[in-house]
């Protein structure tokens, strides 16, 4: 809802294009001559390609989305990716029409002079906005309805982003509201009408409770009649991620609460047949004379099984057998009562406790890869014990078994790993994990898998991530 926000979309995207056809012949003219490049009219369709291709690109990756409120850091980011997808775009076509004159040079050049030029121009507008927004000019008048932790929460969120382009003016209260007789109230909710007149109000937003959408009908109905544009913050919204959708089901508008893009089946293919190949690259080079060593290793060490299996939780609630290296000594005793493993554990055996500082304890989860149980990254799976323990204090815990559980994740690699004693502790440390898994769950993408692998090798190869 952001003032201007079509109008600022329009004008990034024709100045863009502008650029990306002024960069393309500047370049051109730096690696051989203009005369030349009109004499290739093959290298005009590369331009036209390039412009569709830009406009694409900046689409799919939200590159025109948000503009206000986003640090310049994510524009550069998003900037460099479309970059990348020019370049790549130019070889491809270059090296299949076999250009001989316009190559490296041209594609050096082209590059060098879109990315400082695009660079020049997002910060230019970013900084002329902002001043045009410091002189109101652009900036509409702006009324909360209800005077309540959302209407203050949204309140804020103007006062902190003036980008935004609105000017809060104050709340209309409701007759219950108990801020009522604060400095911020312009009137009570019975004098709405008047209220917009009186003080040129062009945007309400509605933050009623639910006990109060009674009033809704009245409020728009007022709104429609003075041509004030109506906002509506629903109540429910604290249910809701940051990746929810609003979809069409027939002519109903369904929200989805939380995003999970690993229900679409070309992008489980993707991540099972990853988790195949993967593990298939593991067992030839690394577990097949690496598992033989550690099994004598924890034989001649310790008595006791090798492998020390657990049913955990995997996918939608179903328990598995997890395998891992035996670390600890056998206590039968415990039973399934989770005790939970901590730094100078006396349980845990002088070779495991190796294994469990260098991960190579959790080297058997690769037959869990391979029997469908497992993936390569994902959320820890919880031991049946542990799930249960925290599972009426942590609302959100079995959100996590909507995707496989994984080897490693994003919260490992956040230094989210072991427990304490403190049960208070516990509950802190594992509504971190969760909050992490939820994330990953909701922003899973290919490249963030490989993200957390390489994160994860490098981090126990450093000595970072240890577990307990």
């Amino acid at each position: 809802m952001i003032v201007n926000q079509r109008s600022i979309t329009t004008l990034r995207i024709i100045t863009d294009l502008l650029l990306v056809t002024l960069s393309f012949f500047l370049a051109a003219s730096f690696a051989q001559s203009l005369d030349i490049l009109f004499s290739r009219d093959i290298l005009f369709v590369l331009l036209i390609l390039l412009n569709f291709l830009w406009i694409i690109t900046g689409i799919v990756i939200k590159l025109y989305d948000a503009f206000s409120n986003r640090p310049f850091a994510y524009h550069l980011i998003n900037l460099f990716k479309m970059i990348i997808v020019q370049v790549v775009f130019s070889i491809m076509f270059i090296f299949f029409i076999k250009e001989d004159l316009f190559t490296r040079n041209f594609i050096i050049g082209y590059s060098l002079i879109l990315v400082f030029s695009v660079i020049i121009k997002e910060g230019a507008l970013r900084k002329i906005i902002s001043l045009l927004r410091e002189q109101g000019r652009g900036v509409r008048e702006l009324a909360i309805i209800g005077a309540n932790e959302i209407g203050f929460s949204f309140k804020e969120l103007i006062l902190t982003n003036p980008n935004y382009g609105f000017k809060f003016i104050g709340f209309i209260t409701l007759s219950n509201d108990e801020d009522s007789n604060q400095p911020n109230s312009l009137g009570k909710i019975t004098e709405l009408e008047n209220l917009i007149k009186q003080n040129g109000i062009r945007d309400i937003v509605v933050a009623l409770p639910l006990a109060e959408y009674k009033l809704l009908d009245e409020i728009i109905r007022t709104c429609d009649k003075n041509a004030v544009t109506t906002y509506i913050i629903p109540d429910y919204f604290k249910f809701l991620s940051e990746k929810f959708k609003i979809n069409l089901f027939g002519s109903f508008p369904i929200i989805t609460v939380r995003n999970n893009p690993l229900e679409e089946i070309q992008w489980r293919f993707v991540k099972h047949t990853f988790d195949l190949l993967f593990t298939a690259i593991i067992f030839i080079l690394v577990l097949s004379w690496l598992l033989p060593i550690i099994a004598v290793m924890i034989k001649i060490t310790s008595k006791g099984p090798v492998f020390f299996i657990q049913d955990r939780i995997g996918k939608f609630n179903e328990k598995f057998r997890c395998y891992k290296f035996r670390t600890m000594t056998i206590n039968e005793k415990a039973g399934n009562k989770f005790i939970p493993v901590t730094k100078d554990d006396q349980r845990v055996t002088k070779i495991g406790r190796i294994l469990r500082i260098t991960s190579l304890d959790e080297l058997p989860q690769f037959i869990n890869v391979l029997l469908g149980d497992m993936s390569i990254v994902g959320p820890r799976p919880h031991a049946i014990a542990y799930d249960n323990s925290y599972a009426d204090v942590v609302d959100e815990i079995r959100l996590r078994h909507r995707v496989k559980p994984g080897i490693t994740g994003w919260a490992q690699i956040h230094g989210l790993r072991g427990d304490v004693f403190d049960f208070q502790e516990n509950v802190k440390r594992t509504r971190e994990r969760i909050q992490h898994d939820i994330w990953y769950i909701e922003n899973w993408r290919f490249w963030l898998d490989i993200q957390i692998i390489f994160e994860t090798v490098w981090q126990i190869a450093s000595g970072r991530n240890k577990g307990n």
